[in-house]
C-alpha cells in the first residue's frame, strides 16, 4: 500500500502593484500599469501530527525568514503599494530615483511579468516552507493573479 501526498492552498490578496512590461513595444503593457494582485500557493507534503499538509497561519509565526522578514512582511514588502520594476528596464535609474524621493516604493526584480511574479514568489516561498518543514513539506506550483480575468502560474 503506497500513502498519497496531501496538498493544501492559501491565497495571499490585498496587494495593489504598478509594473510595465518595458518589453511589450507594441501593446499599452509598455506603460506602467496597476492591479490588485494575488498569490494561490499550493502546498504538498505529509501530513503533520495535527492531520496539516501546512499551518495557514505560519506566515505570521515563522522562525524562518526570507530577506530578513518574516513570509508576511516580506509579501507586504514585495507587494503592497509597490512598483516593480525589471532590472534590465532602460529607464531603471529613473524609477530608482522616484523611489529615492519617496514618491514609489520601487522593488527591482529580475523580470516583471504575472508568470515572472508568479516564479518569484515560488523560489522565495518554496525555500522557506521546506526549511519551516524541515523537509516535510514543499511548494508545488504558484498562481499569480492580477485581476479576476488573468492569471498566470509557475510549478517545477
Amino acid at each position: 500500500f503506497i500513502m498519497g501526498k496531501h496538498s493544501s492552498s492559501k491565497v495571499y490578496d490585498g496587494f495593489s502593484v504598478v509594473f510595465r512590461q518595458w518589453k511589450a513595444e507594441t501593446t499599452h503593457c509598455r506603460f506602467v500599469h496597476g492591479y490588485g494582485v494575488s498569490f494561490k500557493v499550493w502546498f504538498e507534503g505529509e501530513l503533520d501530527d495535527r492531520n496539516w499538509v501546512w499551518d495557514f497561519g505560519s506566515a505570521k509565526r515563522s522562525k524562518t525568514l526570507i530577506d530578513g522578514k518574516t513570509p508576511k512582511e516580506w509579501m507586504s514588502y514585495m507587494f503592497d503599494h509597490t512598483m516593480i520594476i525589471a532590472e534590465d528596464d532602460p529607464y531603471r535609474q529613473a524609477f530608482e530615483q522616484m523611489g529615492a524621493a519617496e514618491v514609489a516604493q520601487v522593488r527591482i526584480l529580475p523580470a516583471v511579468g504575472a508568470e515572472k511574479f508568479a516564479e518569484y514568489v515560488y523560489e522565495k516561498l518554496n525555500g522557506w516552507v521546506v526549511e519551516e518543514s524541515e523537509g516535510r513539506v514543499k511548494v508545488a506550483q504558484v498562481e499569480f493573479r492580477e485581476h479576476e480575468k488573468n492569471n498566470a502560474s509557475f510549478r517545477p
